[in-house]
């Protein structure tokens, strides 16, 4: 059975003030804060102003029930969220009220840190702003999905397996089989094996962190479609 996702708990939510979906709504802003950054950055805003229309549009997410009015793109959290921050960017008075909006404080707290280094590491070609969301959006997963299967490694005690055998996973690796197997002090085909396991559990949390920004199963595969589409 396809468990209740984050997001379908957020769609199907009648009270935009239930913690469980407030709270679902608020792990997907910290997780994929960075494309909508990066958006804001790509259509002319400097470092500063950047965080800031950040900052105000998370607060204002949270603050209303925009999600109600989202019926179309509600299929699809990247979706959703690209075109409510165009709204946000479109307001001038949204723009000015942001900090009032907030009353000072963060409703959901962002990490900048290392915003701005991230973005001088983005393609300077003139990538329109909404390609660069969807790219990011789509970075973004596969490091997660990438940070989730170390730790469940880690967890059996089999991070420096992953470590080994993460650059795998992109395939192409196999000229590499012998090497590893000195390596790890295992047998060719035992790392044939292990790399093979890997890439399924890969596969398998990608699907899980993707399930989580979509309302229906049968979302999933056209948005990975989607995703390495804007990859490529």
């Amino acid at each position: 059975m396809f468990a209740t996702t984050r997001w379908s708990l957020i769609a199907a939510a009648k009270d935009p003030a239930a913690p469980t979906a407030r709270e679902a709504l608020a792990d997907l802003c910290r997780a994929y804060w960075y494309p909508v950054y990066a958006y804001v950055r790509r259509r002319g805003a400097d470092h500063h102003k950047a965080q800031d229309l950040t900052q105000g549009f998370f607060a204002r997410l949270l603050e209303t029930n925009d999600l109600a009015a989202a019926d179309q793109t509600r299929g699809r959290f990247r979706s959703f969220l690209l075109t409510a921050c165009r709204h946000f960017l479109a307001n001038q008075h949204d723009h000015e009220t942001a900090r009032k909006r907030g009353g000072g404080r963060s409703h959901v707290p962002l990490d900048f840190t290392a915003a701005d280094g991230r973005y001088s590491r983005e393609p300077a070609d003139g990538e329109d702003p909404d390609h660069l969301f969807d790219r990011r959006w789509a970075l973004d997963l596969l490091d997660r999905a990438l940070a989730e299967l170390r730790g469940e490694y880690a967890g059996s005690g089999r991070a420096k397996l992953f470590d080994a055998l993460k650059e795998c996973l992109a395939g192409g690796a196999e000229t590499r089989y012998a090497d590893l197997a000195d390596q790890l002090g295992m047998t060719e085909g035992a790392v044939k094996v292990a790399v093979h396991r890997l890439r399924q559990r890969y596969r398998d949390r990608l699907r899980a962190v993707i399930a989580d920004t979509v309302a229906s199963p049968d979302d999933v595969d056209g948005e990975i479609r989607d995703l390495f589409a804007a990859l490529g």
